[in-house]
């Protein structure tokens, strides 16, 4: 199907007239207090999504996740679809959202046109936007020969390996798709790319003793404070090496590490602690060499420990592959083409500055792409907001290209 200016409108129209349904879903999801971590209310926010798929007429399913971490209550993927061709579309989303700086962010509100709260960029505006154009596109007749299938998982914000990984590793990905799309907080670009990730904790192991007798002791944050200098080091280094993908002008072109984002040791201040650990969290740019990285970054800690007689254990806790699709890929350029059209502006493709789900797709082969309504500078943030009409506009974006790619 060659998109059409009145095929446009007809969606917006269509999508217009239920605006309001899309913001009380919304402020429902809001109200489930589905943080992650811990990872409480998924089984509650993941029924919550059912129900309004199945009003929708969506064929909602519930998916149980086996062997999910003990800590995620009812952990579980919702899966959904629009149409019943052959040719197969993904919509991907995820519901938990990141622990809120106040719980008053649990009650949605509305102001000059935006929906304030925890999680309404990311990404439960994006959600209902997903499930609001995946049935314009059907009620429309743009599927044809084709169908949307939507996962919406659970555990997006502490490494996806329960939700979209089981999804992936459990052969619930179709890698003949034409493409897939998730509605990340985008702020209106495309991103056809994203970062990877290496995520370390290391713990330093010294001896407790009395302040009164502390040369018996072995002190594990002096052994700490030295074996973290070099890694701050490398972080620097690995901060000017840039990628040649597009990116937002206010985000940094190199990998970015953050040294020390959790920290803590000792048993009290008159006790030389006899035990020390710290974090460290990089976003690598697609160019770099995971592995090669997770073992230079884990020989310069043990070195650093070696030059000091520490003790010292590294846990690699998150290895993620970067991923991305050319933006000259026909799948690329028709949402682009689409995005155009919505949004009344030439379509931008960048490089997302953190990780993305994207990459269990890519990694079958699968052209895929973040684009939604919300602003990645607001998520995660106490004043977290997603715009009306931006949610329209996102709806519009799904339904009209489902259309172009199902035709």
């Amino acid at each position: 199907m060659i998109m059409t200016a009145s095929a446009a409108r007809q969606v917006q129209e269509w999508l217009d007239e239920r605006a309001q349904e899309m913001t009380m879903l919304l402020e429902r999801l809001v109200a489930v207090d589905s943080e992650n971590p811990p990872g409480r209310a998924l089984g509650r926010c993941a029924q919550i999504l059912r129900q309004a798929m199945d009003d929708l007429g969506l064929s909602p399913e519930i998916i149980e996740i086996p062997d999910a971490p003990a800590e995620l209550e009812e952990p579980c993927i919702v899966r959904g679809a629009a149409g019943e061709g052959d040719t197969l579309l993904y919509f991907h989303g995820h519901f938990d959202v990141v622990p809120a700086q106040d719980r008053r962010q649990f009650t949605a509100v509305r102001r000059d046109g935006k929906i304030i709260g925890r999680g309404t960029a990311d990404m439960k505006g994006g959600i209902v936007s997903m499930l609001y154009g995946a049935v314009a596109a059907r009620e429309l007749g743009l599927l044809r020969e084709g169908r949307i299938v939507v996962h919406l998982v659970c555990d997006e914000e502490t490494g996806s390996v329960a939700g979209a990984g089981h999804l992936h590793d459990a052969g619930l990905i179709d890698p003949s798709a034409v493409a897939m799309v998730t509605g990340e907080p985008s702020g209106g670009s495309i991103w056809n790319a994203a970062r990877g990730a290496i995520s370390l904790r290391v713990d330093i192991h010294g001896r407790e003793a009395h302040v009164g007798q502390a040369n018996r002791g072995v002190n594990a944050f002096q052994h700490m404070l030295h074996i973290a200098r070099p890694v701050e080091r490398y972080a620097a280094e690995m901060a000017e090496r840039h990628t040649a993908f597009p990116m937002d002008p206010d985000d940094a072109p190199g990998t970015m590490l953050v040294v020390g984002g959790r920290s803590g040791g000792g048993s009290n201040f008159n006790v030389v602690p006899g035990s020390a650990y710290f974090t460290v969290d990089g976003r690598y740019n697609p160019e770099e060499d995971l592995d090669g990285e997770a073992k230079r970054l884990t020989a310069l800690i043990e070195e650093a420990a070696h030059e000091v007689g520490a003790e010292v254990s590294v846990q690699l806790t998150q290895l993620q592959p970067s991923a991305s699709t050319e933006s000259r890929h026909p799948a690329a350029a028709t949402l682009a083409r689409v995005v155009s059209e919505v949004e009344g502006a030439e379509a931008r493709f960048e490089m997302c500055a953190g990780i993305l789900e994207i990459r269990w797709y890519a990694q079958l082969g699968i052209p895929a792409f973040g684009y939604g309504p919300g602003r990645l500078d607001v998520s995660h943030g106490p004043d977290e907001y997603v715009e009306e009409a931006a949610m329209c506009r996102a709806a519009a974006v799904y339904a009209l290209y489902a259309g172009e790619m199902l035709s």
